[in-house]
């Protein structure tokens, strides 16, 4: 593998900053306990709580950040209601505990988001993309592997497929999703396991050609559309980016 050229100070660098970037934010998500199951079934429900939580994490974090972070995550947030809405009621994609979208999500979306942007564009982990991309790579095909053989999880094992495919020529793209789709499986193994959400068990509770696990392996496929379309939007108001 490319990643064991990488020298070991560099590789300490790259750890540091995917720690400081990355790992905060999957430290995080296990806050969603408290919007579970169990934790609601023998305690009270504080998912307005954790509402006021996140969007006090999304101001904090979008006060801290550059301007074309800021506005990206401006666009995430917009797009997440529109995407959660459509996916979740619209479709019947999955379900959230209480039926309803809870208002933490799309400013998670936001926050997840940026997280992965600035993990990407750290000069360390730019100067070793293709090393970290193919490190990711191979970590996601043993993880959708794994769920298609012990999970049946043809429906995830297809998206993974689709994403693998999506990006086999864009190199340049390759290292910001490959990172995005590790943390939404963490996020969603998370969610689903405290039963904040649940998938049905085929795609869409539709297809039975496409039995699927709780959740899937690759769903990251359709944060993907919400990522593509933040950065389309400012590509297109400002072409020299």
């Amino acid at each position: 593998m490319k990643i064991f050229s990488v020298p070991k100070g560099d590789f300490i660098k790259i750890a540091n900053v995917f720690l400081r970037e990355a790992g905060v934010f999957i430290a995080s998500v296990f806050i969603l306990f408290f919007d579970g199951v169990y934790f609601n079934k023998a305690f009270f429900d504080v998912q307005t709580f954790l509402n006021i939580l996140m969007i006090s994490a999304f101001i904090i974090m979008f006060y801290r950040a550059v301007s074309r972070i800021k506005e990206l995550m401006l666009y995430a947030v917009i797009l997440g209601f529109i995407g959660e809405y459509l996916f979740s009621k619209g479709l019947n994609m999955y379900s959230y505990r209480l039926q309803n979208i809870p208002l933490y999500v799309p400013f998670g979306h936001a926050v997840l988001f940026a997280r992965v942007f600035r993990f990407s564009k750290a000069s360390v982990v730019k100067k070793y993309k293709q090393e970290i991309a193919q490190l990711f790579a191979i970590l996601i095909a043993i993880f959708a592997v794994t769920y298609l053989v012990f999970y049946k999880d043809v429906f995830g094992f297809v998206m993974t497929i689709g994403v693998f495919l999506l990006f086999r020529k864009k190199h340049e793209l390759q290292l910001f999703f490959y990172t995005m789709y590790i943390l939404v499986a963490v996020l969603e193994i998370v969610g689903t396991g405290f039963g904040v959400w649940k998938w049905p068990n085929i795609a869409f509770g539709i297809f039975e050609v496409l039995p699927s696990n709780n959740p899937p392996s690759g769903i990251s496929l359709f944060y993907f559309l919400l990522n593509i379309t933040c950065l389309f939007i400012y590509t297109k108001r400002h072409k020299v980016a």
